[in-house]
């Protein structure tokens, strides 16, 4: 049966704003100051009652900085100085996300593995911290680790937190707490007649549909409104996609801020549960994906100071894929791409990559590798007399390109982005010191087939714009090859790619063992060559640079797997 409250309806609409912002972890005053500007605004526009994201303040996941005395008591001193900055607005109610040191503790004399910080959901009103909410359900699975940094509300004995705010009762919560029955059922019998949730949950394929369903479900089983403020931006290998939402008392998503972009959503909460605002449209699923990765190279490159990207451009669809992304993200005045042919390019690599340049107006440089080849030959000739002609070859032409990238970007400050996808990082079919070679992975976490129907899904919305299309046609149809030999494809050494992918997201997604994959109707043959790449080649992705997480599951924070293993099923 589901719990529907029975506390007095309000008498008046309470009017909301959720501040979906992007944070940069650690800028403590750059986040205080648009926490200020944004309240301001949103108290400008009628709000009373403002609500940031989970971890607002210092932005998510800050990780380790956590165990620094110096940064916890700079949080600290942030959140009195946003205190005092509203303290001219003395009706208006701010709920901020934010590090609180947890009671009893003392941060210069706790060992670092004994924490006792508490996530915290905060009510500051007329220049005081009045009350304060902690995180009671600590997720540490996938990309989350906050038992290593945070203790519960609940096993710090600390209780709901629900605030009056002119007249309306809300209870606070932090994200995964809205996930659980407990957390949201406590509010409710301290009386809540609304829910608030911060959250930083990080963006995955489908995530967002998911996230609003959960919380449909929660305000229709006990009968009450929910506004979910979410985060926006990119993280190392993590984006938040937004699109804040607010559901009414039976479960229906009344108001939505947009996907990827920094926005106030205005939202008003109305005697019996009603909810009104804007709703913006959700994106198609690689719409979702595309904006994440482009969020993802334009904070990664934003966020770090660098002042453009290099990009190994091929002429293959990999190569071509990253550099659209990064104009999208950066635009084409900060993005320089180099081809670098051996002696086994195809002329039509090197036609269809200057024609791709041109498409997309970026500074493009071509530099001939096979002089640079032959002298590494001749170098190790005495060296591997009596041995054929290997892989050993293929991967030299991999690491002069490399070591030429890493040139330009050493002398120039922009990054390399690299443009090995997810199937290729599985089965090892890539380079150390080569191909992987660069600060940041662009396509990491997507699969080769997901590659290509991303190709084609920006090549339409190019024409549905009127616009030519960034990718050259040939690239998306002509059999991909890494060209390191004569004749060379992919398929000499891997099974089909459809067949391998649905093999690695079996296998590495959704955990399941060989036979279980076998049984579903997969050659073993297939099956035992793809789960045995992924497994020799760990030791390759420990080295891999960074890159953005569109899976549930990526190879990054959520999969640590040992290096040195001998377990096969």
């Amino acid at each position: 049966m589901n719990a529907v409250s029975s506390v007095a309806t309000p008498a008046q609409a309470l009017e909301v704003a959720l501040l979906q912002f992007n944070p940069v972890v650690g800028d403590l005053q750059g986040n205080a100051r648009a926490i200020i500007e944004g309240s301001r605004q949103a108290y400008a526009n009628g709000a009373r009652l403002v609500v940031t994201p989970e971890m607002a303040l210092c932005g998510y996941p800050p990780e380790d900085l956590l165990l620094r005395p110096a940064f916890m008591a700079a949080c600290d001193d942030a959140v009195g100085q946003i205190a005092q900055a509203l303290a001219d607005l003395p009706d208006l109610h701010l709920v901020l996300g934010h590090p609180r040191t947890g009671p009893g503790d003392d941060v210069r004399t706790r060992s670092w593995s004994v924490p006792r910080h508490l996530n915290a959901a905060s009510l500051i009103r007329g220049g005081q911290l009045v009350a304060s909410y902690a995180k009671r359900e600590l997720p540490n699975y996938q990309v989350f680790d906050e038992r290593r940094y945070f203790v519960s509300g609940r096993e710090a004995g600390l209780g709901p937190v629900v605030v009056d705010v002119l007249g309306w009762r809300v209870g606070l919560l932090v994200c995964e707490d809205a996930w659980f029955d407990e957390p949201a059922q406590s509010a409710m019998a301290q009386g809540a007649q609304a829910l608030v949730v911060l959250n930083a949950s990080p963006f995955h394929a489908g995530k967002r549909a998911e996230r609003e369903g959960r919380m449909g479900d929660r305000a229709r089983q006990l009968g009450l409104p929910l506004v979910y403020a979410h985060m926006v931006g990119g993280q190392d290998e993590v984006v938040f996609d937004g699109a804040s939402f607010a559901v009414d008392a039976q479960g229906r998503v009344a108001a939505r801020a947009p996907s990827f972009e920094v926005a106030i959503l205005s939202v008003s909460l109305q005697p019996g549960g009603q909810v009104r605002g804007a709703l913006a449209p959700a994106l198609s699923p690689e719409a979702e994906i595309w904006a994440a990765l482009v969020c993802g190279v334009r904070d990664y490159v934003g966020k770090n100071g660098f002042p453009g990207a290099i990009i190994g451009l091929s002429g293959g669809i990999d190569s071509a894929l990253v550099l659209a992304i990064a104009v999208d993200a950066l635009g084409a005045d900060k993005v320089r791409t180099v081809m670098m042919p051996s002696p086994y390019t195809a002329d039509i690599s090197w036609i269809d990559a200057r024609d791709m340049a041109d498409r997309l107006g970026v500074q493009h440089d071509e530099i001939a590798i096979a002089p640079m080849f032959e002298d590494f030959n001749k170098s190790l000739a005495p060296l591997f007399v009596g041995r054929k002609e290997d892989t050993t070859e293929e991967n030299i032409q991999a690491r002069i390109r490399g070591t030429l990238l890493m040139a330009l970007s050493n002398k120039t400050g922009a990054i390399v982005l690299t443009t090995g996808n997810k199937s290729e990082m599985a089965t090892g079919y890539c380079t150390l010191y080569g191909d992987m070679a660069g600060g940041f992975a662009v396509t990491k976490d997507l699969a080769k087939t997901l590659v290509y129907r991303l190709s084609r899904w920006r090549n339409a919305q190019a024409l549905e714009a009127g616009h030519v299309e960034p990718i050259p046609e040939r690239i998306i149809t002509r059999p991909p090859s890494a060209e390191l030999r004569p004749d060379q494809k992919d398929q000499d050494s891997l099974p089909e790619y459809d067949v391998l992918d649905a093999i690695l997201e079996r296998y590495m997604e959704l955990d399941q063992s060989i036979d279980e994959i076998i049984a579903a109707g997969f050659d073993r043959a297939d099956v035992d060559k793809v789960t045995r790449l992924i497994k020799i080649n760990e030791y390759k992705r420990r080295q891999a640079p960074v890159g953005i997480r569109i899976t549930h599951r990526a190879f990054g924070r959520d999969w640590r797997y040992p290096i040195t293993s001998r377990f096969r099923a």
